[in-house]
């Protein structure tokens, strides 16, 4: 198994790490995938994502000059200005990818479509050709992937590993005297804008598809600064906690991934609204900003009431960030019985494929069901009867092995025996 963090030690190694991150991106630069493995010895391995977990290696000693230049020309004109303005943020961005990757495994683990990734030496997309459709699995890619780069930017800016940003310091105090703002506050807002302008800026077309995925992009970015939330410290005498200094902390990736799983089950099908030509287009730009929904005034404090002004405050200084914003998007849900979807919310503009019958597979490069466990007692998705697609499935035994006993000797290790225990699966003929 190659770790990412030895591909980031020599400069010939940090080129692989950045042409591969420059592939992640979801409709960037997916026909160099199969050179840039060649050229870098890559093996398939590094993307598993069930075994491979974020690098978190960014190299002091590295000149940031030396890690920026190589396959620069694969990411577009604002993605290297964005890159080079904030060295080493691209070992961050990297890491977003492959924290994404692994959480949309595990959120669908036991569904049909398991966001199965391919190697990255046969072309195209990581994900394969499902971002051919807009669907709703699609949606789930985009607002992941979104998520992933601003959660884990905003981590690396309050960690000290991307020097051009910090901790949060600039948090309204509060008029409460019991508590005051203090330590290190994840830098949520810079997460933000860095993922809304490194993603979005893939996508320039102003057609149904490209407002689609800007809304799933958003809905991505949302969730972070929705679930960021404050902890605090007690100060005082005997644990009295006469004053508490308080921060705000990023939730784990786990809990946004669960939020976007909610999402993608109530996600609408939805058509272009007003203001849109019949080829899709838009014809004009509506001037009214959407409500924020009442799960975003519940969320942190000075993140609900602030974040929305400084951001659009910030994004009125940037030229490429205020083009998107004149895009204001207007959908319209097929289904009458679903409300207008919010910031938050996941839309999609085509069904989903049948992933049981093999044009589908074929078609869309998913290996199906075959092989894969199921729950023989259940009559959800994970069932067999469901998840095998009634082909059936045969039931195996096979040992698993565990530490047990253990114990701590004297001076210093702890000595575990290995149990072993006989088990019984599922798996789909």
């Amino acid at each position: 198994m190659l770790n990412p963090s030895t591909l980031l030690t020599p400069p010939s190694s940090s080129q692989g790490v950045f042409a591969i991150c420059s592939c992640l991106q979801m409709k960037l630069c997916f026909k160099y995938c199969r050179t840039l493995a060649q050229d870098y010895d890559i093996s398939e391995s590094y993307l598993d994502t069930n075994q491979i977990s974020p690098s978190n290696a960014y190299s002091e000693k590295q000149d940031s000059s030396s890690s920026l230049q190589p396959r620069m020309q694969y990411l577009t004109k604002k993605q290297r200005k964005l890159a080079e303005k904030n060295p080493q943020s691209i070992y961050a961005v990297v890491d977003g990818a492959l924290l994404a990757i692994r959480e949309c495994q595990h959120q669908f683990e036991k569904r049909l479509w398991n966001c199965p990734t391919q190697p990255s030496n046969v072309g195209g997309s990581i994900f394969g050709r499902i971002l051919n459709i807009g669907c709703r699995e699609t949606a789930f890619i985009y607002s992941i992937m979104s998520a992933g780069v601003a959660h884990a930017i905003a981590t690396a800016c309050s960690t000290g590993r991307i020097h051009t940003c910090s901790c949060d310091y600039r948090l309204e105090q509060p008029t409460d005297e019991d508590w005051k703002w203090g330590g290190c506050s994840d830098n949520v807002k810079f997460g933000y804008r860095f993922s809304k302008q490194f993603i979005d800026s893939i996508e320039q077309g102003e057609d149904l598809r490209f407002m689609v995925n800007r809304q799933n992009n958003e809905a991505g970015r949302r969730h972070v600064v929705s679930e960021t939330r404050k902890e605090c410290k007690c100060h005082g005498m005997s644990g009295s906690c006469t004053m508490k200094t308080c921060w705000m902390k990023l939730s784990s990736f786990k809990v946004i991934g669960d939020r976007l799983k909610e999402k993608f089950d109530g996600a609408s099908k939805v058509d272009a609204g007003n203001g849109w030509e019949s080829t899709g287009n838009r014809a004009s730009s509506s001037s009214n900003r959407p409500s924020r929904s009442s799960s975003d005034k519940n969320s942190a404090s000075y993140l609900s009431n602030n974040f929305e002004n400084s951001i659009s405050s910030k994004n009125r200084k940037e030229n490429d960030v205020k083009k998107i914003n004149r895009n204001k998007l207007n959908f319209v849900p097929v289904d009458e019985s679903h409300k207008i979807p919010t910031k938050k919310d996941m839309v999609y503009f085509q069904e989903s494929p049948d992933f049981c019958t093999t044009s589908t597979n074929s078609k869309y490069k998913f290996e199906g069901t075959r092989g894969r466990e199921c729950n023989a007692t259940s009559m959800e998705i994970d069932g067999c009867q469901l998840m095998c697609c009634s082909r059936g499935h045969e039931t195996e035994t096979y040992i698993h092995e565990k530490t047990c006993r253990c114990s701590f000797e004297w001076c210093c290790k702890v000595e575990c025996d290995v149990c072993r225990e006989t088990r019984v699966r599922n798996i789909c003929k």
